[in-house]
């Protein structure tokens, strides 16, 4: 029984979207290799997706790895989409921390089981920093946005006290008033009211995301630590503004060159994709040239009209490039995704279409020569530790300053406008594959590729900071939880 209570106890709970889930799993099978017990919270929704995306086997977990759920609070559904994401902030909010704390004791109770040492927690999961301090066990948010996206939302309070947001009507969107200079933020330069999270873009001055991330931020300075999942050489300015403002931040990125070392002892059969994941594309990408392929994917929460789609759709016709699309049943907006027959007919010898795809093997397959994304933050760092420059269309939350620093500071992007037409799609796409701008940016990325591996490479600063923050949390230890 000794060794089971001096064993630490991780308790992982991501926020219930998929680009949520994903990387809090690396990071949880890297606690797990580093000698934790793992329990890992899904929603009770998504627990169900997992089942049906991968089967009744994959979340039998290990020994020392098990899954729990708690409900979202939301009303029950058998759809396989992600759910309204501000309807799902409030829910979680609001409901989630009785569910959460009822758990945290069943566990201690259990006999079984090593006491819980600490809550790591999604930053916008932060409802359960006030458990962790009523039981006095270390909290740990992890922020899986990108350190310049997560300085966007420190700057909340800033941007209402100053008037900035709300908006004072709807043609401030359109009016020029976005391009106002952001020139105060620490740690950052050439930011623009456009470039800051989408969140602000509204005219209701109770609107629930701006009260939400209002919270969410407030609560930040409360945790024991606080991870990003990025490396120091890529963002180290923007955290080194933060360090002064937080409790102790470890960037611990990229989580998916860090997991891929660690990925052994069976955790390999613990998946955490939504979505059922169609590998033959990388034996259709074998057939390929070394760079001749643009990889397009908008993620797991963008959401286009159909006619966004066409344009997209026939710029990558007429650019007469390869590609592989991968399209969400959910992609489209209030209909399911149907692209023109003459589309198909034109693209057949270049083209493949996918439902969903292994990304991280996508990208780093020698054919793919560019990435046509949403700028989400798992996307973009995927991205760069494989190599691959890219095309952004924001669509939310921190992606445009994601796009900002891609296109501005890393030289690793250009941007396609909102209102995306197809003769722009055309030259980009162009652009990215064979033109001068595309190589440049090409040597860049491989730049900032060997700087990835090196952060997560034993010595590598985010390497070195997973053992920081493991000690950061065993100093924070309560008597009571190590009974």
């Amino acid at each position: 029984m000794g060794s089971l209570a001096n064993k630490p106890h991780a308790v992982c709970i991501p926020y219930p979207a998929q680009g949520h889930v994903n990387p809090m799993m690396k990071l949880a099978k890297i606690l797990y290799h580093k000698g934790f017990h793992i329990t890992f919270v899904n929603s009770e929704y998504n627990h169900k997706r997992l089942l049906k995306s991968r089967g009744p086997d994959s979340l039998n977990g290990l020994p020392d790895f098990q899954f729990k759920t708690i409900p979202d609070g939301l009303p029950p559904s058998d759809a396989d989409t992600t759910q309204d994401i501000p309807s799902l902030c409030v829910s979680t909010s609001t409901t989630c921390v009785v569910p959460f704390r009822n758990l945290i004791n069943e566990l201690n109770k259990n006999s079984n089981l090593p006491p819980v040492t600490c809550i790591v927690s999604d930053g916008v999961m932060s409802f359960t920093v006030q458990v962790a301090e009523e039981l006095g066990i270390p909290e740990v948010l992890f922020w899986t946005t990108s350190a310049c996206g997560f300085m966007g939302y420190l700057q909340f309070p800033q941007l209402v006290q100053r008037g900035l947001t709300p908006l004072k009507d709807g043609s401030d969107l359109t009016n020029g008033y976005l391009e106002t200079p952001v020139d105060w933020i620490p740690g950052m330069n050439l930011i623009r009211l456009r470039d800051l999270p989408s969140f602000i873009r509204t005219t209701d001055s109770n609107d629930m995301m701006v009260k939400f991330l209002l919270t969410e931020v407030d609560r930040a300075s409360r945790a024991t630590a606080v991870i990003l999942n990025t490396f120091d050489a890529l963002e180290h300015e923007v955290v080194n503004a933060m360090r002064s403002i937080l409790p102790p931040i470890y960037t611990i990125g990229s989580l998916n060159l860090l997991v891929n070392q660690g990925a052994r002892n069976g955790l390999n059969s613990i998946g955490s994709n939504l979505w059922k994941e169609e590998p033959e594309c990388l034996q259709w990408l074998d057939t390929k040239e070394p760079n001749s392929v643009v990889y397009v994917n908008f993620g797991s929460i963008t959401v286009m009209t159909p006619q966004q789609m066409i344009e997209f759709a026939w710029g990558l016709a007429n650019s007469k490039q390869t590609f592989l699309w991968v399209i969400r049943p959910d992609l489209v907006s209030g209909d399911s995704a149907i692209l023109p027959p003459e589309f198909l007919t034109d693209t057949e010898e270049r083209g493949l279409l996918r439902s969903w795809c292994p990304q991280e093997h996508v990208l780093n397959h020698p054919s793919i020569g560019g990435f046509l994304t949403h700028s989400g933050w798992n996307s973009t760092l995927e991205s760069i530790s494989s190599g691959v420059p890219m095309i952004s269309w924001p669509f939310f939350a921190e992606q445009q300053m994601n796009c900002r620093y891609k296109c501005i500071h890393w030289g690793i992007g250009m941007e396609i406008d909102n209102n995306v037409k197809r003769d722009e799609v055309e030259s980009l796409v162009k652009e990215l594959i064979e033109g001068v701008k595309g190589k440049e940016m090409k040597v860049k990325a491989m730049d900032w590729k060997i700087k990835a591996e090196e952060a997560a490479s034993p010595g590598g600063s985010s390497y070195e900071n997973i053992d920081k923050l493991i000690n950061e949390i065993h100093q924070n230890m309560h008597p009571k939880v190590l009974g």
